[in-house]
């Protein structure tokens, strides 16, 4: 059964029906110059983050919102791994391979892993793995307080949110390298640039960000 529509899949399909496929509203930042990427101009002036990736954009209502409560929140971590790997192929693809060292899911506070058991941002760092061919540590990252929810805050109150909430459990392991953060959705991203700030006092290399989607502010 297709996860957006929910018709049967044809024969060779993969979790996703072709005609879903084909309507996902594809984001195509990894086309554009670094100048001309919007998501990146959400961290100009805050952090160098080399690469600022989203493979859709969040619409409301439509298909992508749908995908992704049915990973956050019915358990479907297929959805994440399906389309980190479709993405990573097209990063691939794009000669973006050889940019990264490392994928590096944002955590969950440890409360919230045992309530939900996964962390969704963990099947889209796997799947970007694959699709990338490249290794991924889910435990790099440790959030260290339990956070309230980002839904309702403004920008500001996000980065306060998130400030200090954030440490890099393995220094040894993300020294040096090219670290690929990756989350769910990207809004403000006050959680994706604390998380950078922290691998890159840690001694990172270069700091990149890749998510399945994009939320207009």
């Amino acid at each position: 059964m297709c996860l957006a529509c929910h018709d049967p899949l044809a024969r060779g399909e993969d979790h996703l029906c072709t005609g879903c496929r084909a309507q996902l509203p594809y984001a195509d930042y990894h086309r554009l110059p670094p100048d001309q990427n919007p998501l990146a101009r959400r961290f100009w002036g805050k952090l160098p983050v080399q690469h600022t990736l989203s493979y859709l954009r969040f619409q409301k209502h439509g298909r992508v919102q749908h995908l992704l409560h049915q990973l956050k929140y019915q358990g479907q971590q297929d959805v994440g791994r399906v389309l980190g790997r479709w993405y990573g192929q097209e990063l691939t693809e794009a000669g973006l391979q050889a940019a990264f060292d490392l994928i590096v899911p944002v955590p969950l506070h440890a409360r919230k892993l045992a309530q939900r058991g996964y962390n969704q941002a963990d099947s889209f760092a796997e799947g970007l793995a694959q699709g990338l061919q490249l290794p991924w540590h889910a435990a790099a990252l440790h959030r260290v307080m339990n956070t309230k929810s980002q839904t309702r805050k403004n920008r500001m109150e996000r980065w306060e949110n998130v400030e200090t909430v954030f440490e890099v459990a393995e220094p040894n392991l993300v020294h040096g390298q090219r670290v690929l953060v990756v989350d769910d959705v990207l809004t403000t991203g006050a959680t994706l640039e604390a998380c950078c700030a922290v691998l890159l006092a840690a001694g990172a290399r270069e700091v990149s960000i890749a998510t399945i989607a994009t939320a207009d502010r």
